[in-house]
């Protein structure tokens, strides 16, 4: 399997991780499970595709396929990141239309 495959697999998993753990602290947040995980998913592909821009030496280990311990981690914090940001930021926008419209 490609380092860049496991990349994008990792920052699926970390995403989803980090959308349902935001949904669980913030309850007023929440999309629910099914909708924290879709949501955390994407944010953490997104997280982690920012963190391989401004972290260099990230993109560099997945383009020659050398997956170390500090690649694997900024994807991992990136991914769980940009999937906690992007299902808070979902959520308040839901939030907000829900209490426009009632």
């Amino acid at each position: 399997m490609s380092a860049t495959l496991i990349n994008l697999i990792i920052q699926l998993i970390a995403g989803a991780a980090g959308g349902n753990a935001i949904g669980n602290v913030l309850k007023n947040l929440t999309l629910g499970p099914l909708g924290n995980a879709i949501a955390g998913a994407i944010g953490g592909v997104g997280g982690g595709q920012i963190i391989q821009a401004l972290l260099p030496a990230i993109a560099n280990a997945a383009a020659t396929g050398n997956l170390d311990i500090g690649s694997i981690i900024g994807q991992v914090v990136g991914g769980g990141a940009g999937g906690a940001i992007l299902t808070a930021v979902v959520g308040l926008i839901k939030n907000m239309l829900a209490n426009k419209g009632a």
